[in-house]
């Protein structure tokens, strides 16, 4: 029974983060996505320090200095995806950046096979560009950002890694979100504009907010507890297909065949990384 809670959670947990996101780029239009990477930063991080109060404990500076790091990462992480879903379907700039954890995981292996789970990466991402034999037109700079994205993606699991041996992961995320959305706060300012707000848009904002970062956390936190990393791994490489559904459904983003194959290589890459590296590299984002 605690199995099954557990899946059902990362479920909820993957519908959440690509809901928030289909919210984001909806308000892209009207305050634009550095705007948008502030609030959800912020809100998330202000939704969890009243949770955990990570300042009721004292830390060393050498700990308060990776978490800045850690934040200045997860900060530039969502900002160049939230920049490359301007430009690029949601299912696509998920599966570009899924490469970031994939490459984390498989340069920590020394297994042949993890070069298979190379080739269907490299497989996805070719397919993905735009070769006109290949794929409808796509913007290369949103395929770009997403990579970007996606290496800041890999830096941070690093760098969480760090972390969480020092601090609970509650107290550290909501840490590591202040300091990105301090990170964030300058190129969000000239696209702040609060006279403009309507009480809908601070509703969405709001649950952009929440989906994005409150509720996944939570959530795989819990699943975390009741099932192995390796399974976990397993069921956040369908993430790209649920991005790309999302995106379907709420954005009006359909995909080309060829696009959706692009993604199940990626989705291929990612499972099979996470069965066959020893030490699997938890692909958690808040």
């Amino acid at each position: 029974m605690e199995k099954l809670v557990a899946i059902l959670c990362v479920f909820i947990a993957i519908l959440s983060v690509q809901g928030g996101a289909s919210f984001a780029k909806q308000l892209f239009p009207l305050i634009g996505p550095q705007a948008a990477t502030f609030w959800r930063a912020s809100i998330s991080a202000l939704i969890l320090l009243i949770i955990y109060r990570p300042w009721m404990q004292r830390y060393s500076r050498s700990t308060l200095g990776i978490v800045a790091l850690y934040g200045v990462c997860l900060g530039c992480m969502n900002m160049t995806f939230y920049l490359a879903i301007q430009k690029i379907p949601l299912g696509i700039a998920v599966a570009l950046e899924f490469t970031g954890p994939l490459a984390v995981a498989i340069l920590g292996s020394k297994k042949w096979i993890d070069g298979l789970w190379v080739l269907f990466a490299l497989l996805g991402i070719a397919l993905i560009l735009p070769h006109s034999d290949f794929s409808q037109s796509i913007d290369i700079s949103g395929v770009i950002l997403a990579l970007v994205a996606g290496a800041f993606w890999g830096i941070y699991i690093v760098m969480a890694k760090k972390v969480g041996a020092r601090i609970p992961g509650g107290a550290a995320t909501a840490m590591g979100l202040t300091v990105a959305s301090l990170t964030v706060v300058l190129p969000a300012i000239p696209h702040f504009a609060l006279s403009t707000y309507t009480g809908v848009m601070w509703l969405k904002i709001l649950a952009m907010a929440v989906l994005s970062g409150a509720i996944p956390f939570s959530l795989e936190m819990i699943a975390l507890r009741r099932i192995p990393s390796k399974t976990f791994g397993v069921l956040m490489s369908l993430e790209p297909a649920v991005a790309a559904m999302m995106g379907l459904v709420f954005l009006s983003e359909e995909l080309s065949s060829i696009q959706w194959l692009a993604i199940l290589f990626v989705m291929v890459a990612s499972c099979g990384s996470s069965l066959t590296s020893r030490r699997t590299e938890v692909p958690v984002q808040p």
